[in-house]
């Protein structure tokens, strides 16, 4: 074979290749809760049987302990009206709240939601979580950042991509079976991330699961997860959303792509 012959037979296979585009996960549902519709979702967290919340809006923000299975309000602290309260994760005994632009990590006991210290941070606080070393926080770019819990210092930041094109917006953080699950803002998508990388692995879609007709918002939009290690039960919400779904992800196979390549 010739050597055009041959760098077209290897084209053709580069080509097969690359015809196989990763599809998104699906989910199924098994479970739904009640959820109040009036909170504004910044920051979902389930910690040894326990279900937490961080809603915002200005003068609106607080953070709850709720009952999963009936919705109520358990605990509830009223996060001071300068804050516009954002990403929750827990840290041993603690609490860890952000704030959207106060540039301000509210740090709160656990049991009695007593504020105990606040760090400085600069830019945006969107999304929180940990992965049992750093705090991983969100700021609505492409960009995750990695904080020491005990001093708030960035120890380092990775930027998520997708093909090599960044994500951005991303915001409710969670860490499950190693990964990081990130919402994408006014998407019904999760991307799955690559914590010493950034690169993302899939994503999973949730289009559907709460229809158009039940978002009593425009910003009614997906941003929730929560994971519960014990029982390896994932949940998520939205904000304003009067149901927490708890849900497996469904793996989709790639599909191939039909590639004309010509006489």
């Amino acid at each position: 074979m010739h050597f055009f012959g041959r760098l077209l037979l290897s084209l053709s296979f580069w080509l097969l290749a690359a015809s196989f585009s990763r599809a998104a996960d699906g989910y199924r549902v098994v479970h739904s809760y009640p959820h109040d519709p009036q909170a504004f979702t910044q920051g979902l967290l389930y910690a040894d049987g326990h279900l937490y919340e961080s809603t915002g809006l200005s003068g609106r923000s607080s953070l709850r302990s709720e009952d999963l299975e009936s919705g109520r309000i358990l605990q509830r602290g009223e996060v001071p009206a300068k804050y516009f309260a954002e990403g929750l994760a827990a840290w041993g005994s603690t609490l860890v709240q952000l704030t959207w632009q106060s540039h301000v990590a509210l740090v709160y006991d656990r049991f009695s939601f007593r504020l105990l210290r606040t760090f400085p941070y600069t830019g945006e606080g969107w999304g929180l979580t940990e992965d049992g070393r750093s705090l991983i926080l969100s700021d609505g770019s492409a960009t995750l950042r990695f904080f020491d819990p005990a001093t708030f210092r960035e120890v380092r930041r990775i930027t998520v991509k997708d093909h090599g094109t960044p994500v951005a917006e991303l915001n409710e953080l969670e860490y499950v079976h190693g990964q990081i699950y990130a919402n994408i803002w006014h998407s019904d998508r999760i991307a799955r991330i690559a914590p010493a990388t950034g690169k993302v692995l899939g994503f999973i879609d949730l289009a559907g699961l709460l229809p158009a007709a039940q978002r009593s918002d425009p910003e009614a939009v997906l941003n929730g997860i929560a994971y519960d290690s014990a029982q390896d039960r994932l949940f998520v919400t939205g904000k304003l959303w009067p149901r927490i779904f708890e849900i497996k992800v469904v793996p989709e196979p790639a599909k191939p792509v039909s590639v004309r390549l010509g006489k």
